[in-house]
């Protein structure tokens, strides 16, 4: 089964004592197990890499570490997304003519790169803003 994990879920899966670790861990063994094919986007890769050097972690993760975390955890185990322009140019007219603004965004280009490749299941823990753009 293709899956696609977002920011949320793959920053919970790399900080132990995040909230959701546990149910986050749990789903990158599947797919490190290869029970599940990850998917990830690029700029999801992005994204993760900023929150785990920008959250209030305590103790901090530094630079380095996020990037251990990202070259350890998710590169060798997850297929990476890259839009192109094209459909990021759709994601943001999408977004303008719907009236999305701030962080659904983000979640919109999320949303585009788990359909692109065809992902059956995408997993958040961010489910506001995902249903939010569903149902629009």
């Amino acid at each position: 089964m293709k899956v696609y994990l977002d920011t949320s879920v793959l920053v919970a899966a790399s900080v132990a004592g995040h909230v959701h670790h546990s149910q986050a861990s749990a789903l990158l063994r599947q797919v490190r197990g290869e029970k599940l094919q990850g998917h990830v986007s690029a700029h999801g890769l992005a994204e993760f890499f900023a929150v785990l050097t920008r959250a209030p972690f305590t103790p901090p993760i530094y630079p380095s570490e996020a990037w251990q975390l990202l070259a350890e955890n998710i590169l060798p185990n997850f297929k990476i997304i890259a839009l192109n322009a094209k459909q990021y140019r759709n994601v943001l007219q999408q977004s303008a003519k719907e009236g999305w603004t701030g962080g659904p965004i983000y979640d919109a280009l999320h949303l585009a790169a788990a359909q692109s490749v065809g992902c059956d299941r995408i997993y958040t823990f961010n489910l506001r803003h995902f249903r939010q753009l569903a149902l629009e």
